[in-house]
C-alpha cells in the first residue's frame, strides 16, 4: 500500500507540470497582458497611463521577459508557497488563497453533507416506490438538477434576492462585520449568507447521487439473497435498510472523493464572484 501511494505521488509530479504549462499557455493566448487591459480600461474611462509608467511596471513584474523566463519564475515559487503577486488585488496570491480557504472548505463540507442527507433517503424512496407518482416527480426534479448549471442557479438567486427581496448577496457576511468579534449575531449573519449558496452547490451533486442510489438499490433488490430474505419472513424495512441499502451505498463512497474537489472548485468560483462584486460596489 505504501509503495502504491509513493508511486502515485511520484506520478503526480509530471501531471502537475503538464497542467501548469497548459495553464500558462492558455493565460498567454489573449493578446497583450494585464497592464495592456488596464491601459485600455483607463482609456475607455477618459484617463490614460503614462507609457514610461507602463514600462516600469512591466519591468517590475517581469512582464518584459521572454515567456519561458516568466513561466520558470512563476513555477519556481510553487515549492516555497509563492504563487506570485496579484496586480488587480495588490496582494500576494498566497494571501488571497489562505484568506478564503477556510470559507471555501466550509461551503464544500456543508454542501457535501446536504447532498448525502437529502439524496440517500430520496434515492431509497424512489427505488422502493418505482414508477409511483413520487418517483416520477423526484426523477423529474433530479434530471432538472443535473441539466441546470450551478452558475445559472447562482445568477438567478443573486438577481431574485437583490431585486425582489432587497437582500445582500455580497460577501460572506454583511459589510462592517468583517473585523468584528465572533458573536452570536455574526454567526447568524454568516449562516444567512452561506445558506443559499450552499444549497446551490449541493443541487447538482444531490441530483446525481439520487440517480445512482436509485439504480444501485433497484439492482440489489432484484438479487437472489434479497428474495431469500423476504422468503424467510423478514419485514420489508429490514430487508431494504439492513441488507439492500448497506450494499447499494458502497459504490457511492468512492463518488464522494470525486464530488469534494468539484464542490471546492464551485465554492472557489462562487467566492471569487462575490469578492469581485464587493470590490466593484466599493469603487462605486
Amino acid at each position: 500500500m505504501l509503495s502504491y501511494i509513493i508511486r502515485r505521488l511520484i506520478g503526480m509530479v509530471p501531471t502537475l507540470l503538464i497542467v501548469s504549462v497548459l495553464t500558462f499557455i492558455i493565460i498567454q493566448l489573449p493578446p497583450g497582458d494585464f497592464l495592456t487591459s488596464l491601459s485600455t480600461q483607463a482609456s475607455a474611462s477618459g484617463g490614460s497611463i503614462d507609457e514610461a509608467a507602463m514600462d516600469s511596471l512591466r519591468k517590475q513584474y517581469g512582464l518584459d521577459q521572454p515567456l519561458y523566463v516568466q513561466y520558470l519564475t512563476w513555477v519556481s515559487g510553487f515549492p516555497k508557497g509563492d504563487f506570485g503577486y496579484s496586480i488587480e488585488w495588490k496582494t500576494p496570491v498566497a494571501n488571497l488563497i489562505w484568506s478564503q480557504l477556510g470559507f471555501t472548505l466550509l461551503y464544500s463540507v456543508l454542501a457535501l453533507a446536504i447532498t448525502w442527507l437529502v439524496a440517500l433517503p430520496i434515492g431509497v424512496y424512489s427505488a422502493t416506490h418505482q414508477y409511483s407518482w413520487g418517483d416520477v416527480a423526484l426523477t423529474f426534479f433530479g434530471f432538472l438538477g443535473l441539466t441546470v448549471p450551478e452558475f445559472m442557479l447562482a445568477l438567478v438567486y443573486m438577481f431574485v434576492a437583490t431585486f425582489a427581496f432587497g437582500a445582500s448577496v455580497v460577501g460572506i457576511m454583511t459589510p462592517g462585520l468583517e473585523n468584528a468579534p465572533w458573536t452570536f449575531t455574526k454567526i447568524t449573519d454568516v449562516a444567512s449568507h452561506i445558506f443559499w449558496p450552499t444549497i446551490i452547490l449541493a443541487v447538482g451533486g444531490t441530483a446525481q447521487l439520487i440517480r445512482i442510489m436509485r439504480a444501485n438499490l433497484l439492482e440489489i433488490l432484484g438479487q437472489q439473497y434479497i428474495t431469500t430474505a423476504r422468503a424467510k419472513g423478514l419485514t420489508e424495512d429490514t430487508v431494504v435498510n439492513k441488507y439492500a441499502v448497506r450494499v447499494a451505498i458502497n459504490p457511492l463512497i468512492s463518488l464522494m472523493g470525486l464530488q469534494l474537489p468539484t464542490l471546492i472548485g464551485g465554492a472557489t468560483v462562487l467566492g471569487k464572484k462575490k469578492r469581485y462584486k464587493k470590490k466593484k460596489y466599493q469603487k462605486m
